[in-house]
């Protein structure tokens, strides 16, 4: 009768080992499901979508510890392993207790490398699980200062202008531009030449210029002169947490068309029209110096003009399918534009002889937005409810991912914080870091927040009381005082 060899026979007690952790995953799942049977049968005071969440986080971790678990049989069975091979070689009692010793040693450190591997994928397994469970001590807190007023249709695009006087100005429906005093919330210009929605506002780094798109399948320039009234008190100093979420229905929804602005200047006529477009233009943006602006239309082309001339200067095609926002860098000669057709594109203007573009794949729906940060990064948002970060040096994979549950808007980055404020279709606004943590939400409840899809955001660096504004469809812009702890910032 043959004799079963050491080799088979520790592959037949391998073997077994791996049925029974099989069978060890099924009775998990199993357990599973009899856990959430019962969790249905049980009162509870907490909702049961809440409930089957932390059911399945806490199914995760485990999950992760059941893998884990079963990497440590492994290793152990390759220590019994050695130790069989040790003592079938046939070494004297000395050599057996020098191997015995040197097995030992060899086991202890695999113990210690075991052990530091459990804690280090503990913590990186658990550590996007129990980000939302965060001290209390330290949570960001949301002040809403402002709400603007006096548009008769939703706002798409808010910006804030990067000269002295600090004024905000909104793009709207209502085929109107408006410029606003941060400090009271009052108009202080209206401008009225555009023939269409007005998608995009921009403002000239060194000028009061402004550059607008429309559905008029045009772009204005136009110059805009503003005296800042006396400012007033802030009249709603609530401070509220920026986790709080009340919901509300449509029919909460206060009327804001009836309250409209005092009257202000109107400016009719642009001094330049830009024309070559055969859509919509959906956005537009001035290059770095401001001579030049860049122009994103629902032609799937962006054109590149002379200020100066109102010229042509490049037709930048290449999309396959409608644009939807363009973006300038604030220091360098590159543009980024955004289209339907999933990508994103770097157009390099650094050098006159050579135009080159680089495209961007990742997203799986239309790319909402594309924003340069001070540094070799952009970052994307999508209706396939992600964020990316991305390096400019390194096109092929993102640096970070924010899922989300809600498609995201045009975005925003915070040039001294570097957070990145995300408006969504369901009327939220959340805060991230650039590696994709994410630090708040903004408050909304019956009396403050936007109660429609919130269409864009905008950081505000001077040293105004509103240091994040939005808009929405709900006809208003808000501005928020966003204070974000460093020990939030650092995780």
């Amino acid at each position: 009768m043959p004799v079963e060899s050491s080799s088979s026979s520790a592959a037949r007690q391998a073997k077994q080992k791996r049925k029974s952790h099989s069978l060890s995953i099924r009775r998990t799942n199993s357990t599973e499901q009899e856990r959430r049977e019962l969790m249905e049968t049980q009162d509870s005071k907490l909702p049961l979508s809440m409930r089957s969440n932390l059911l399945d986080l806490f199914s995760q971790i485990e999950r992760e510890f059941e893998n884990l678990y079963i990497e440590n049989i492994e290793l152990r069975r390759e220590i019994e392993t050695l130790n069989d091979r040790l003592t079938a070689d046939g070494q004297t009692i000395e050599g057996s207790d020098l191997a015995k010793g040197a097995l030992k040693t060899k086991a202890s450190h695999s113990t210690s490398q075991l052990s530091q591997k459990l804690k280090t994928t503990y913590k990186a397994s658990t550590s996007k699980i129990v980000s939302s469970f965060k001290a209390t001590t330290s949570r960001a807190v949301c002040q809403l200062l402002r709400e603007f007023v006096g548009h008769r249709d939703g706002i798409w695009d808010v910006s804030i202008t990067k000269t002295q006087p600090v004024v905000m100005g909104t793009a709207s429906a209502d085929h109107t531009a408006m410029l606003w005093s941060i400090e009271t919330g009052k108009s202080l210009l209206k401008y009225l030449g555009h023939q269409g929605s007005v998608n995009s506002i921009k403002f000239h780094p060194t000028e009061q210029l402004a550059v607008t798109a429309s559905g008029d399948q045009t772009a204005h320039i136009w110059r805009f002169m503003v005296q800042l009234p006396t400012p007033q008190p802030v009249t709603d100093t609530t401070q509220t947490s920026c986790e709080e979420d009340v919901e509300c229905s449509d029919k909460d929804e206060v009327d804001v068309e009836g309250e409209g602005p005092n009257e202000c200047p109107c400016v009719r006529v642009p001094t330049t029209t830009l024309r070559s477009h055969q859509g919509v233009v959906i956005a537009a943006d001035w290059l770095v110096g401001g001579r030049q602006v860049v122009t994103a239309s629902w032609d799937r082309a962006a054109n590149l003009y002379d200020v100066e001339t109102s010229e042509l200067v490049h037709s930048l095609t290449g999309h396959d399918q409608e644009l939807t926002h363009c973006c300038t860098h604030p220091t360098q000669r590159l543009v980024v534009t955004a289209s339907r057709d999933t990508t994103f594109r770097l157009w390099d203007f650094r050098d006159p002889s050579i135009h080159s573009v680089n495209v961007f794949q990742g997203h799986t729906d239309t790319v909402t937005s594309a924003v340069f940060t001070v540094g070799d990064n952009v970052v994307s948002g999508s209706d396939d409810r992600t964020v990316k970060v991305w390096d400019l040096k390194n096109m092929r994979s993102p640096m970070a991912t924010i899922r989300t549950d809600s498609a995201v808007n045009r975005i925003s980055v915070s040039v001294s914080q570097k957070i990145i404020a995300l408006p969504h279709d369901n009327r939220q606004v959340r805060l991230f870091d650039m590696s994709g943590v994410r630090l708040a939400r903004l408050p909304r409840t019956n009396r403050q927040g936007h109660r429609r899809m919130v269409c864009c955001s905008a950081w505000c660096e001077d040293s105004a009381p509103c240091n994040l504004f939005t808009c929405g469809f709900d006809r208003q812009a808000i501005g928020w005082n966003i204070n974000i702890p460093a020990l939030l910032q650092d995780k």
